[in-house]
């Protein structure tokens, strides 16, 4: 069962107006260029004006939510690094040194950084470059390969908590979402989603995370397989795949993604494990997929199976895999410069710029 708060928020998202898509086409063949020459830029332009209802959309509000939790199949040996590096990596966040905090400076981006679940407590005093959100759901997800990932009360709560970061955020103003996460071994539950969900063999969708060898990599996908049928998620409900083989920062995630779909906001999703989150906003809510963008493919073998199960084209192919956010920072970066496009560019007649075909 969802939540009242929820079934409210999935109940906003209607499908994009596709005369939006026309009428915005019929300004960009009129700039000062041929048409359709800067391809994906156009694409990117269109949609945004769709789904934000602007004709000429400003993305000055740039927020990526960096969401953080751990995962008891850790202790599986699936990960290359122990628990502990995700708490270290979260204070490495808000202490502005990671990969995200250069990437959201270069673009102009906030940060905002959730604890949903990671296994110790974060000192809220060493909050000195950016914002902590405190969502804890719990310390961690218990062993997937022992029992349910957590309760079914739980994944609701890791859903509403994403909705509530995105709630809160309005009052300060969102223009563009990115999502980002921190989890030791979050490739797993990921994986374990995205089989389940796509329909798709363990060993297609499981990659090696952190960098882990052959060995670790061949023990990673015995532990999901062990998870699935040990607990039997139904691939069509939501919260039973959360809940059995989920992390909180994943639900967290779907959360966020529901969140922005249904206040109009475009979202721009990073790597494999938002990439999991969006396929479980997508059981909730299939209409929720014309308001993501995909910012890059990553280098993880799964990421590619959720985008074509989802029917999403990625704007970059850099060979990344970090996560945190990092892909949707570059991704936001390239939506801006379509908006950019659409608004500031000249049109033929205001240039002066003659349109006639030549016969020669």
């Amino acid at each position: 069962m969802i939540s009242k708060k929820i079934e409210e928020t999935v109940k906003r998202i209607k499908p994009l107006d596709k005369k939006i898509f026309e009428q915005t086409q019929k300004r960009l063949n009129n700039l000062t260029k041929p048409l359709n020459s800067l391809g994906r830029l156009e694409e990117l332009a269109k949609q945004v004006v769709a789904i934000i209802g602007k004709e000429k959309p400003e993305l000055k509000k740039k927020v990526i939510f960096t969401l953080a939790g751990d995962h008891g199949v850790v202790e599986e040996g699936v990960s290359c690094y122990p628990k502990e590096v995700t708490a270290q990596m979260v204070y490495n966040f808000l202490q502005g040194g990671a990969g995200i905090n250069v990437l959201a400076r270069h673009i102009g981006a906030k940060v905002i950084v959730a604890d949903i679940g990671v296994a110790e407590k974060i000192n809220v005093a060493d909050a000195s470059a950016l914002e902590l959100k405190i969502k804890k759901i719990n310390f961690g997800t218990k062993n997937f390969t022992k029992g349910p990932a957590m309760t079914e009360d739980e994944a609701v709560k890791s859903i509403e908590a994403g909705i509530e970061l995105v709630e809160e955020e309005l009052k300060n103003g969102i223009d563009i979402i990115g999502t980002g996460d921190m989890g030791i071994a979050n490739t797993t539950p990921s994986s374990a989603i995205t089989s389940v969900i796509c329909g798709v063999d363990v060993e297609k969708v499981t990659g090696r995370g952190t960098g882990i060898d052959d060995k670790m990599l061949e023990n990673k996908i015995t532990a999901i397989k062990k998870a699935i049928a040990l607990n039997r998620p139904n691939k069509k409900h939501c919260i039973d795949i959360l809940s059995k083989i989920g992390g909180f920062e994943i639900g967290g995630l779907a959360g966020v993604i529901l969140a922005g779909a249904s206040h109009k906001i475009p979202v721009v999703i990073d790597g494999f494990i938002s990439g999991a989150a969006a396929l479980l906003s997508y059981t909730l809510q299939p209409t929720v997929v014309e308001y993501l963008i995909a910012s890059h493919c990553s280098v993880e073998q799964g990421h590619n199976v959720i985008l074509k199960y989802l029917g999403l084209k990625p704007v970059l192919d850099l060979n990344l895999r970090l996560g945190e956010g990092t892909g949707a920072a570059l991704g936001i970066n390239i939506v801006d410069a379509g908006c950019k496009i659409l608004t500031e560019m000249a049109t033929f007649e205001s240039a002066n710029v003659s349109t006639k075909i030549s016969n020669l």
